[in-house]
């Protein structure tokens, strides 16, 4: 797919500076995309916005598209009526990092509250919205609810030990168990609801300042969550609903045990028989509420490293082949085009990017990356194409000034020095002029990098299992001098968005 020339910030909503100990959708994400606009940015790239699971990874989420309710904001339930304010008035205007277990204890029963008080006294009008809401998607609606309202019933233990009946989907355990926990499905409903009108709101938002919004997929789900509960067939698991084969990479030169991720991985003959009809709902769904998407792990399209599930670690995996084109075609008939481009770091290999090429979907590269031996140069802007995605940084990166000081090899500042002419005063904004004056047409900077800060900003740490997606930035430090400076840049390299998409024929309640 063809991009327009633009550049944009890397920013998950849960790091901005919102009241209750976590980022949401209310006033700091709309005061953000004033920010962008003034910028001159026309990009918002976010992480996956699913309900977290382990280690509270947006790449961990219990469901492929329900929405995570700690982003959704109690200052617009309030001005809604949904809750009284003073019922948040001990949500501090904290600005350090997310405390998840705190913000669990302390912001989610109010969500719950809120919910609970628009079920038994909403307006008339919300709640026609509401059931349209809920017959729209009760494809998955429905199911998600039941299997959240299960987790809690089990206090939070994963399907797989739940009653066997349960467990096993048997239909008058599911009757009996959602007549049991009506009133518990029901809120879980209208939290869904509540989070897809405030991020829709938001999202309109941003078409309206020329801003798309780029989101994120992650190849492989949870095992533990509703997609695999509810489809067990398109996933590779025994007699007994457990894993036989788990998702992975293999050993290589940053670990000699590969990283064993431990996801199911599909039933690429099942969901190809069917049309591949799960993941275009899935896909539609992800267009449905951001502009462009970034496909996670692309290679494991071509071919994904399959490991048995009793290993420990990655070492005993194997190559196994992937659906290729094949399911690319469908989803271009089904959607209409492919409005992705692909994660394709790492060891890639030639039929990885043929078939990346096939399908015209653009590929990625990380400035960081470049300043090794001869074969990283492949990152640096002298060998770009424009079909290219580049980034000074990912999510899964040091910052610039926290590489620069601590995690570059000494041929790589000297390199870096070199190319970019760079200082420990400039680093990072040399690394964003860089990205920025590239022939590639998509350019995305974390907001970390044009902060400037350094590795205590770090959003993840792939290899480290806590103190990850914590990372908030504090009030006050996105100035107009700074939007001024991206601003000029962007003007500068030809990146100032041209134009608007007219957002008038889209209906959005909040």
């Amino acid at each position: 797919m063809f991009f327009p020339r633009t550049t944009g910030i890397l920013l998950h909503p849960t790091s901005l500076p919102s009241r209750g100990g976590i980022g949401d959708f209310g006033p700091a994400a709309y005061e953000f995309v004033d920010f962008l606009a003034l910028g001159g940015q026309g990009l918002w790239q976010v992480l996956p916005f699913g309900p977290l699971g382990y280690g509270y990874s947006p790449y961990s989420s219990t469901s492929a598209f329900a929405g995570n309710p700690l982003l959704i904001s109690l200052e617009r339930l309030a001005e809604r009526g949904w809750i009284d304010r003073s019922r948040t008035n001990d949500l501090a205007d904290s600005v350090g990092s997310v405390d998840y277990p705190d913000v669990f204890e302390r912001k989610m029963p109010l969500i719950v509250e809120a919910a609970e008080n628009f079920v038994k006294a909403g307006s008339s009008d919300a709640h026609r919205r509401f059931d349209s809401f809920c017959a729209e998607n009760e494809w998955w609606l429905d199911d998600f609810v039941l299997f959240d309202a299960l987790r809690q019933r089990y206090n939070q233990e994963t399907w797989i030990k739940w009653p066997r009946e349960l467990a096993r989907r048997e239909p008058t355990a599911l009757e009996n168990a959602s007549n049991e926990l009506l009133w518990e499905m029901q809120v879980g409903r209208v939290i869904q609801f509540a989070f897809y009108e405030q991020w829709r709101a938001l999202h309109h938002y941003c078409k309206q300042k020329c801003i798309r919004v780029v989101g994120d997929i992650a190849i492989f789900v949870n095992f533990d969550s509703a997609d695999v509960w509810t489809h067990p067939q398109l996933f590779r698991l025994d007699e007994n609903l457990e894993p036989e084969v788990v998702s992975g990479v293999p050993p290589d030169f940053f670990s000699k045990t590969g990283q064993r991720w431990g996801n199911p991985l599909y039933r690429w003959d099942v969901m190809r028989s069917r049309g591949y009809q799960w993941w275009t709902h899935r896909l539609r769904w992800a267009t449905q509420n951001c502009d462009y998407i970034r496909l996670d792990h692309f290679r494991g399209f071509d071919q994904f490293w399959e490991i048995p599930a009793g290993e420990e670690t990655a070492i005993h995996g194997r190559w196994v082949d992937g659906p290729k084109d094949d399911i690319f075609i469908k989803l271009r008939e089904a959607l209409g085009g492919l409005p992705f481009f692909a994660e394709d770091l790492g060891y890639i290999t030639p039929e990885v990017h043929a078939l990346r090429d096939r399908l015209q979907i653009p590929g990625m590269a990380v400035l960081q990356f470049g300043f090794g031996d001869s074969g990283a140069h492949m990152y640096l802007p002298h060998r770009f194409r424009a079909d290219t995605v580049v980034y000074t940084g990912t999510h899964d990166n040091d910052t610039v000034v926290g590489w620069w000081k601590s995690a570059a090899a000494e041929h790589e500042r000297r390199n870096a020095a070199a190319y970019l002419g760079c200082s420990d005063a400039n680093v990072n904004w040399a690394f964003i002029r860089a990205a920025q004056a590239s022939v590639a047409n998509l350019c995305v900077i974390p907001l970390q990098d044009i902060l400037g800060l350094g590795s205590d900003a770090r959003m993840n740490t792939p290899s480290r299992n806590d103190g990850n997606w914590r990372w908030r930035y504090r009030p006050g430090v996105l100035t107009p001098e700074l939007a001024e400076k991206l601003a000029i840049l962007a003007e500068v390299c030809d990146r100032l968005p041209q134009a608007c998409d007219d957002p008038s024929h889209l209906e959005f309640f909040a």
